[in-house]
C-alpha cells in the first residue's frame, strides 16, 4: 500500500539539509548574546544583552548603516522604473533578437559579482567618474533592475492584452490604462520586485568593494570587522539587524506572489 509519508532516511537527509543550510545563522544569534567579547567559545561562558547597547552607542556603525539604506533604496527606485520599462517592451512586442536582448537583460546577476564588479569599476575609471555613493547605486542598480524586470516580466506575460485593447475602446488614455488597469494588476510583482532588490542591495558586499570610493556600507563595515575584531559579539548584533532587513523583505514578497497567477486575463 503507496503511504503519502516520508521515509526516515528522506526526513534525515531533510532535517540535515535544514540544519546545514540554518545552523551557522542560529549561531550568530547565540554569539551576539555572549559575555566573551574576544573569541567563539563554545558553549558561551555566560549570556548578557549588553553588546545590543554597546552596537548602539558605537558612532563607527551608524554612517554604513544609513549609506547602506541610502544606495538600497535609490537603488531601488531606479530598479522598479528601468525594470518595469524593459519588462513591458520585453512582453508586450515581438522583434528580431529579443530572446537574446532578454538573455543580456539578466546576465549582471547570472556572472559572478567579481566581473560585475571589475567591468564597472574598469568603465567608471575609463570615463574619469569618481568613486562615490552615485557608483555604489548605479552598480548596485545593474542587478537590482534583472530581479525586478525577472517579477514584472512574468506577470506582464500572464495578463491578457484584449483587458489593454478594452480601456483603450472605452476611452481610457495611456495614464488612465496604467492607473486602472496595469498597476493593480502589476502592482504586487513591482513591490516583490522592490522587496527583494531592496534586500540583496542592502547586503551585497562583491560589487559595493569594486565600486566604493573611501565610504563604507555595512556589509563592508562588519567585513573589515571580522578581520580586525573589536568587541566581536558587536559584530554579531550588527549581523542581526542586517538578517532583519534582508528577510523581512524577502518575506513580505514571498507572500505579496504567492497569488501571482490570479491576473485580469490569466490563463485565457
Amino acid at each position: 500500500m503507496h503511504s503519502d509519508r516520508a521515509s526516515l532516511g528522506l526526513r534525515i537527509a531533510a532535517i540535515g539539509g535544514l540544519l546545514f543550510l540554518h545552523l551557522p545563522i542560529l549561531l550568530i544569534f547565540l554569539y551576539a548574546f555572549t559575555t566573551e567579547d574576544k573569541s567563539y567559545q563554545f558553549p558561551p561562558p555566560g549570556l548578557t544583552t549588553q553588546w545590543f547597547g554597546v552596537a548602539w552607542n558605537r558612532p563607527d556603525i551608524w554612517p554604513p548603516l544609513y549609506l547602506s539604506l541610502w544606495v538600497a533604496t535609490i537603488a531601488t527606485f531606479l530598479a522598479m522604473i528601468l525594470g518595469t520599462l524593459v519588462s513591458a517592451a520585453m512582453a508586450r512586442t515581438s522583434f528580431f533578437g529579443r530572446e537574446q536582448i532578454s538573455l543580456l537583460i539578466i546576465l549582471p546577476i547570472a556572472l559572478p559579482g567579481v566581473i560585475t564588479g571589475m567591468s564597472l569599476r574598469s568603465a567608471f575609471s575609463i570615463m574619469d567618474i569618481p568613486f562615490s555613493t552615485w557608483t555604489i547605486i548605479l552598480g548596485h542598480a545593474t542587478f537590482c533592475i534583472v530581479i525586478v524586470y525577472n517579477n514584472a516580466v512574468a506577470r506582464f506575460r500572464r495578463l491578457s492584452g484584449g483587458i489593454l485593447e478594452a480601456s483603450a475602446d472605452l476611452g481610457a488614455n495611456a495614464f488612465q490604462t496604467f492607473r486602472y488597469v496595469l498597476l493593480p494588476n502589476l502592482g504586487t510583482a513591482l513591490l516583490a520586485g522592490g522587496m527583494l532588490a531592496f534586500a540583496l542591495s542592502f547586503d551585497e558586499v562583491i560589487v559595493t568593494t569594486f565600486t566604493a570610493g573611501q565610504q563604507s556600507t555595512l556589509p563592508i563595515w562588519m567585513l573589515q570587522e571580522l578581520v580586525r575584531p573589536r568587541q566581536r559579539p558587536v559584530t554579531n548584533v550588527v549581523a542581526i539587524v542586517v538578517f532583519t532587513a534582508t528577510f523581512v523583505p524577502i518575506l513580505i514578497a514571498y507572500y505579496l506572489t504567492r497569488g501571482g497567477s490570479e491576473t485580469a486575463g490569466a490563463g485565457k
